[in-house]
């Protein structure tokens, strides 16, 4: 079973030391299989951030349909905002799989409180081995020029954390590279203990920051709407003593559809906050601040930027 730890095969330390030529041809055959996938996508689909620009004066973005995946559960509609301007490869295997009907039908199969609940065809199934293998997209390179939106310095697991296009993310200015946090709502690829092993099989946190899994796993979208109806998917995990969930009462996915291909009535069309306004900025200092009276006794001036809301909001249609 893929995971976003490394629970399923174990490593094979002499194989890779032994045979890391073979692994390097390998990883090239899979880079140019990725290639050959990526270009039965649709050219309109991938959009860099959004239909309506913001500007730094704007509180709200516009979120472009392009980039929008409705995925439809027993318990509601979840809208996902898809990132591919940070991790374009798996953006785009994942437009192509959803517009193929590949999720429909499939369930979470791996769902633990407070954890993530993962989903994706039966493991080993041709379905399942039909999917082209990822090389990872954990971070990206920095320069001095780069630009985001600062929460804090000396973050625990970065020297700094902040938001860009609404994505929360930290950086290391001092390695020059930046990666997407694990904070609740996200959606990333799992995969096995090969970093670049990821295909179709994807997890929701559900619960508390897993930030120990930044940079080693690919972050390729957020839920922007629904997040009750994905704390409702049904927990595989149970505590010791528990009868086992049956598979028969696993969450199934009813359906999965990019945005932009679903009938024009059923569509839903949503605004986020806008994290490179100057509102959310002061929002921020305020938020570090906790000026009101209500906090006769001050916390610390620490923001986490996974407790940090980009708030949504439904658009007219």
């Amino acid at each position: 079973m893929k995971f976003c730890k490394i629970f399923v095969r174990p490593l094979m330390i002499f194989y890779r030391l032994t045979l890391s030529l073979s692994l390097i041809v390998f990883s090239t055959l899979v880079l140019s299989t990725i290639v050959n996938a990526q270009q039965g996508v649709k050219k309109h689909i991938i959009t860099p951030v959004a239909g309506q620009p913001a500007n730094n004066q704007d509180e709200w973005r516009t979120v472009a349909i392009e980039n929008m995946v409705l995925l439809s559960l027993p318990y509601g509609e979840v809208v996902i905002e898809l990132a591919p301007q940070f991790s374009p490869r798996h953006v785009e295997q994942f437009i192509r799989l959803t517009q193929a009907g590949h999720y429909d039908g499939n369930k979470f199969y791996r769902v633990i409180d407070g954890f993530v609940a993962q989903a994706g065809p039966e493991e080993d199934s041709s379905l399942d081995g039909s999917v082209p293998l990822l090389a990872l997209e954990g971070e990206w390179p920095t320069n001095k020029n780069w630009r985001f939106t600062l929460v804090q310095n000396k973050d625990l697991f970065a020297e700094q954390t902040g938001f860009k296009d609404g994505f929360a993310l930290a950086h290391n200015p001092s390695e020059d590279s930046a990666w997407l946090t694990h904070c609740p709502g996200i959606i990333a690829m799992a995969r096995g203990n090969d970093a670049n092993s990821g295909s179709s099989h994807f997890y929701i946190t559900n619960g508390q920051a897993p930030r120990y899994l930044d940079r080693i796993m690919s972050i390729f979208g957020r839920v922007i709407y629904g997040m009750n109806h994905v704390q409702a998917i049904t927990r595989t995990a149970t505590i010791e003593g528990e009868t086992e969930v049956a598979s028969a009462d696993y969450t199934p996915i009813v359906s999965m559809q990019m945005m932009a291909d679903v009938p024009a009535e059923k569509q839903i069309h949503l605004a986020v906050k806008n994290t490179e306004s100057k509102l959310f900025a002061t929002k921020l200092t305020e938020r570090i601040k906790r000026d009101d009276a209500f906090f006769f006794k001050k916390p610390p001036a620490v923001l986490d930027v996974c407790q940090t809301p980009v708030l949504t909001r439904l658009l007219a249609q």
